[in-house]
């Protein structure tokens, strides 16, 4: 756009304000004025231009005649110059007034509505004509930007005016779901490891259990550090450090097995601080009206990661090989890294391209808490809702775990499927907690938005999460079939996946300020819940029955609903 002038081919320099004169209005129907904006840092990009010629290239230029093209109207501050220094120290404004401008054929701005003041001038001093300068021209976008106060939403490609709280939770929807693809690779890779290397089943079940070692260890500590630092270091961290460790898998296979139990329980380290950094960044990121559809989106992440990594792996393995999977799988993380590092932050308040609407929504008036410098420990220890939160999260994760790991065993040993038809029914409950978290995401936020109370709204969410599996699973032994078996199975799971806009939310409801730490001591429950659940499996199974097993899981069930209902709340305990 090329930028005209106000004043007529003389410079204006008095004590007074700019005069303009009508004869300016006629003949130069391109002009611009600039409010709250630096002068020479637009027009040259430095700070170490004369204000006082760069107010003169601003604001002079030669005649033109112009046509319409378009009218969008903008309104601008304008503002004199008093004193006009040449030694590069600021000058004085003074307000003059209202100036409306309209995009015009041939890059121009059309002057609409003039405030005008005159003023006394010396026309024999630093005669400007507009033809020294005619050659200044900037973008069409850049000058509507500033025109518009800074803003060129307008005129920016659709990816730039995507909300950024929600480019952070695509972003945590991708670690999510490379992290349970380089999770559950291991489990298919495993078979053709175990030949070539001659591990028995002891060993196969000693390497699988590797990766929890490292998995607890790093739940609780990796909220305590994504509180204290920012989410953004600690989630990136993870994602570094397990993607790392994949790729190490088969070197780490070929040493011998000592060097892959400890590369196994390196990958658990990196990935156990994924849930806890991702809670303290969403809690920061997403306002309470959207809390629950954006976790959803995030864990479905890990759901359709499971998905992608049994359907892929297979193939990889039969036309590249067992080493295939862990290179390409874990080669992934580099390029969620690259864009990770250049697009997210921490809080709002770490980014400087956030617009002041989109952060204003997201705080809601309020300012963002800086990160905690303690943990107190007795105080959130002393919190009944607090407790609520870890009981609960132990008797989800039992049934859960249950229903995810011994599935395999319960299609072949009593439905009578192959393993093949088995593996292939695995991936039925992950897609069913997929779409099923996401649709009570919506009804939760929804709800809310409605009008009811957030701790009404996560109550109802994790009854449906708990007492949903429980009466699923009592009807498995009352089917006759295999396919109402399985419909079962993905009723149970679907009903589960509630849970995500339930306790999986409650973190952020009664603590935000200390969402890793508090997700860091329930999970830590939760697969504390997982390991003890699978091998008790596996002793009810030899001492009794499939209906034994869901008993157990139908008892904790209930025991996490009443507990839940009696304790849990959605407002905040934490401050």
């Amino acid at each position: 756009m090329s930028i005209g002038g106000l004043l007529s081919n003389r410079s204006f320099i008095a004590s007074g304000n700019v005069c303009q004169t009508p004869q300016a209005v006629t003949h130069h129907r391109a002009s611009k004025c600039l409010s709250k904006y630096s002068f020479h840092s637009f027009l040259s990009g430095t700070d170490r231009v004369d204000p006082y010629m760069s107010m003169i290239r601003l604001f002079t230029a030669k005649s033109h005649s112009v046509g319409y093209r378009q009218r969008t109207g903008v309104a601008c501050a304008c503002h004199s110059f008093t004193d006009y220094p040449f030694d590069g120290s600021s000058t004085t404004q003074r307000k003059l007034g209202k100036v409306f401008l309209s995009t015009v054929r041939g890059n121009q701005v059309k002057i609409s509505k003039v405030n005008r003041t005159r003023a006394g001038y010396r026309s024999d001093e630093y005669d400007i004509t507009g033809s020294e300068f005619n050659s200044l021209n900037v973008s069409e976008e850049a000058a509507e930007a500033i025109l518009a106060g800074g803003s060129a939403s307008e005129s920016s490609p659709w990816w730039e005016q995507f909300p950024k709280r929600w480019l952070i939770v695509l972003l945590c929807f991708a670690a999510f779901l490379l992290c349970n693809m380089d999770r559950v690779n291991m489990s298919i890779a495993i078979l053709p490891m175990s030949q070539e290397f001659n591990w028995n089943s002891a060993t196969v079940g000693l390497i699988q259990s590797s990766f929890f070692w490292g998995y607890l260890l790093t739940q609780i500590v990796g909220g305590i550090w994504a509180d204290k630092i920012g989410g953004k270091q600690v989630l990136g961290f993870g994602v570094v450090w397990w993607s790392l460790a994949t790729v190490l898998t088969p070197v780490a296979a070929r040493l011998g097995l000592p060097f892959l139990l400890v590369m196994r329980a390196f990958m658990g380290i990196g990935e156990g601080v994924a849930m806890p950094a991702m809670n303290n960044l969403l809690s920061k990121w997403i306002p309470i009206s959207e809390r629950s559809r954006s976790l959803a989106l995030v864990y479905s992440g890990m759901y359709l990661g499971s998905v992608v990594g049994l359907a892929f792996s297979p193939i990889l393995i039969h036309k590249f090989g067992w080493p295939s999977v862990f290179y390409s799988f874990g080669s992934l993380g580099s390029i969620w890294f690259a864009i990770w590092l250049s697009k997210a932050h921490s809080s709002p308040n770490d980014d400087p391209e956030l617009t002041a609407e989109e952060k204003k929504h997201i705080l809601g008036g309020s300012e963002s808490r800086e990160p905690v410098a303690v943990i107190p420990w007795k105080l959130i220890l002393s919190k009944p809702a607090v407790w609520a939160l870890i009981i609960s999260h132990f008797c989800h994760n039992w049934g859960t775990f249950i229903l995810l790991t011994w599935m395999p065993t319960y299609y072949n040993q009593v439905l009578k499927f192959n393993l093949t038809e088995s593996g292939l029914l695995c991936v039925l409950p992950w897609l069913t907690m997929a779409f099923f978290a996401n649709v009570g995401g919506w009804i939760a936020d929804t709800l809310i938005s409605k009008g009811f109370s957030v701790t009404s709204v996560r109550k109802i969410m994790q009854s449906i999460g708990f007492l949903g599996p429980a009466f699923f699973l009592t009807q498995l032994s009352k089917v006759r079939t295999p396919a109402l078996a399985v419909l079962c199975m993905a009723c149970s799971q679907g009903s589960d996946a509630f849970s995500q806009s339930g306790l999986y939310s409650n973190h952020q409801d009664i603590g935000p300020r200390y969402a890793g730490v508090l997700l860091g001591l329930s999970n830590t429950a939760g697969v504390l819940a997982g390991v003890f659940g699978t091998a008790a499996t596996g002793y009810i199974l030899q001492k009794g029955s499939w209906d034994d097993v869901f008993k157990v899981s139908v008892i904790l069930y209930i025991v996490g609903t009443v507990v839940w209902n009696l304790f849990s709340t959605g407002e905040r305990v934490l401050d």
